[in-house]
C-alpha cells in the first residue's frame, strides 16, 4: 500500500463526533477501553487489529474499506447516508465530490493545464485550492457547462491521437452511467499514473483500461485507485494531420460521386 493514504484515525473520529458521541459513549458501545480509543483517533495506533475494524465497521455501518481509504470528512451528509446504504462509493465516484477549482473574476471556472512537470503532482494534490491556484489557467469559448481541465499525453498508446497532444476532459462526479470504452482521462492514486484511455467500467469494482493504439495491451485498475474520470471532450495539437491515405480518399470520392447521382435523380423527377 505504498504511496495510499489512509484516513482512519480522523474517520472514526469524525464519525463519533457526527453521532455525537463522547469518546467514553463510543467506547462502551464497542468495548474496547477510552484510552485505546484516543490512540486509535490521535493516530499513535498505525495499525488498528482486524476485530477493531470491524468494530468500528458495524457500529458505523460503514465498510472497512471506505474507513480506510475514503476521506469521509469532505463527503456530503447525502453521500455518508448511501454509504451506510451499502452503496459503491468508488463506482459512483463519490468519493470525488468535493473538486477544488480556480475561478476568474466574473466567477466562472477557469480551465487549468496540468503540464507535464506537474503531473506527478497532481495526483497528490488534485483537491488542493493552494496547488491548483500555482497551474496555468485560462478560458476557452464555447465549452458547455461543467468543469474542464487540460492534460498532455505522452506515448503512442493513443493513436492517432497524436504523442504529445493536449486533452481537454469534461469532469465526471458520477461514474455509474459513462458507456463502455468512453475516452477518458485517469488519474491514479499513489505512485501511478494520469492516462488517456479508453474507460469501460467492470461489475467486479476493477475498471478496465485500452490503448486505441492496438500494439498496447488493456489492463484493468482498482476503482479504489482511481481519483478522478475526466472524460474526452476535445483535443490540441501543433502537429499538421497527416494526407488522407488512398482507401480514405477514394471512398472520399465515391461518396461525393453517389451524392451528385442522388442530386441529379432528384432534379429529374
Amino acid at each position: 500500500m505504498a504511496g495510499t493514504k489512509i484516513f482512519f484515525h480522523t474517520n472514526i473520529r469524525f464519525l463519533r463526533e457526527r453521532k455525537r458521541f463522547s469518546q467514553d459513549d463510543l467506547s462502551q458501545l464497542i468495548d474496547i477501553s477510552r484510552i485505546k480509543l484516543q490512540a486509535l483517533e490521535s493516530g499513535r495506533t498505525k495499525n488498528p487489529s482486524a476485530a477493531d475494524l470491524v468494530k468500528f465497521s458495524e457500529q458505523f455501518r460503514i465498510s472497512i474499506d471506505a474507513l480506510l481509504k475514503i476521506n469521509l470528512p469532505v463527503l456530503g451528509e447525502l453521500k455518508i447516508r448511501e454509504l451506510e446504504a451499502g452503496n459503491d462509493v468508488y463506482m459512483t465516484g463519490g468519493k470525488l465530490r468535493v473538486l477544488a477549482i480556480t475561478v476568474d473574476k466574473s466567477n466562472k471556472e477557469n480551465l487549468e493545464y496540468i503540464p507535464l512537470k506537474a503531473k506527478a503532482g497532481y495526483a497528490r494534490s488534485y483537491n488542493d485550492p493552494q496547488y491548483l491556484a500555482g497551474l496555468p489557467r485560462f478560458s476557452l469559448p464555447n465549452l458547455p457547462k461543467g468543469t474542464f481541465r487540460m492534460f498532455p499525453t505522452t506515448g503512442d498508446s493513443m493513436l492517432p491521437f497524436p504523442e504529445g497532444c493536449d486533452i481537454i476532459g469534461h469532469y465526471l462526479e458520477d461514474w455509474k452511467n459513462i458507456k463502455a470504452r468512453t475516452p477518458c482521462i485517469v488519474v491514479l492514486n499513489g505512485m501511478q499514473d494520469i492516462v488517456f484511455k479508453l474507460v469501460t467500467l467492470g461489475t467486479d469494482r476493477n475498471i478496465l483500461l485500452e490503448s486505441l493504439n492496438p500494439g498496447y495491451q488493456p489492463y484493468t485498475v482498482a476503482a479504489a485507485d482511481v481519483l478522478e474520470l475526466w472524460q474526452f471532450h476535445s483535443y490540441h495539437t501543433r502537429v499538421v494531420p497527416e494526407p488522407q491515405a488512398d482507401l480514405q480518399h477514394i471512398a472520399g470520392s465515391i461518396k461525393t460521386i453517389l451524392t451528385e447521382i442522388q442530386a441529379l435523380k432528384s432534379a429529374k423527377r
